[in-house]
């Protein structure tokens, strides 16, 4: 059956990160701890559907507290999917939303791109690499290796990054070939990419314990035991730098009705 084939698909590209991008997603992840033991936060980016993986790894139960993703409603289809198409190839966007953001050398960034090529996720690591922060990039090695740049650089994200993990999908994304259809069905980028991005997390936390130091880690906020007051406490050190934390908002709102 059609949708057996795409999760054997599935389950192969994970092998293939596996096996092949281990060793990059270990060097990922000390690179998030490195930041983490400093103070600093991790900024999140990607366009499109990539940008599923930028809030994958925000607020997350299982996750950690100091990820900062970088969100704007041109590139994530609320302004219109082919908005969003366009607005990826717009040079000089990246400097602006990254001049919204409370950016320093002591960060990390992980940016998203299955294509690689665009002009806004190409942009967006040279604007951190040129404020010093270290830059990941998760990625479609093998498509972007050989599509035409859409930056003026002529670089991919690829070339940029200081560690780049290969998502391991196929070139245009889908997995599963049916009768009488021209082109495949069945997206994987969105899974490997939780996938990857989950995986540099957890390599992090192990390494922050590791050193002997805490870790932001956030527990559910729907399990018995965890309320608003938990999830405050271990966000507010990230206040002023995660442009999405409402910590204050919760306590005046608990204050006013005490």
């Amino acid at each position: 059956m059609a949708f057996e084939a795409y999760i054997d698909g599935l389950q192969a590209v994970l092998e293939r990160i596996k096996c092949e991008q281990g060793n990059n997603i270990q060097r990922a992840g000390r690179l998030v701890a490195t930041a983490l033991s400093a103070g600093g936060v991790i900024h999140t980016f990607g366009t499109g559907h990539s940008h599923l993986i930028a809030d994958e790894a925000f607020f997350r139960a299982g996750g950690i507290a100091a990820v900062n993703p970088i969100l704007d409603e041109r590139l994530i289809f609320l302004k219109g999917v082919l908005e969003s198409t366009r607005a990826e190839r717009e040079s000089g966007l990246a400097l602006e939303l990254i001049a919204r953001e409370d950016v320093r050398a002591d960060d990390a960034a992980i940016i998203i791109s299955n294509s690689g090529r665009n002009a806004v996720p190409v942009e967006m690591a040279l604007e951190m690499k040129a404020r010093g922060v270290k830059v990941i990039a998760i990625t479609n090695v093998e498509q972007s290796a050989v599509s035409t740049a859409h930056h003026a650089s002529g670089k991919r994200l690829y070339e940029l990054a200081d560690v780049t993990i290969d998502n391991c999908v196929p070139t245009g994304d889908a997995l599963i070939s049916l009768p009488g259809m021209d082109s495949r069905v069945g997206p994987a980028s969105t899974v490997a990419g939780a996938a990857v991005i989950n995986s540099i997390i957890l390599v992090a936390v192990s390494e922050v314990l590791q050193r002997g130091e805490l870790a932001p880690v956030l527990p559910s906020a729907n399990v018995e035991g965890v309320g608003e007051e938990t999830l405050r406490d271990i966000l507010r050190p990230y206040k002023g730098r995660i442009k999405y934390l409402d910590v204050d908002e919760f306590a005046a709102n608990v204050h006013e009705k005490s």
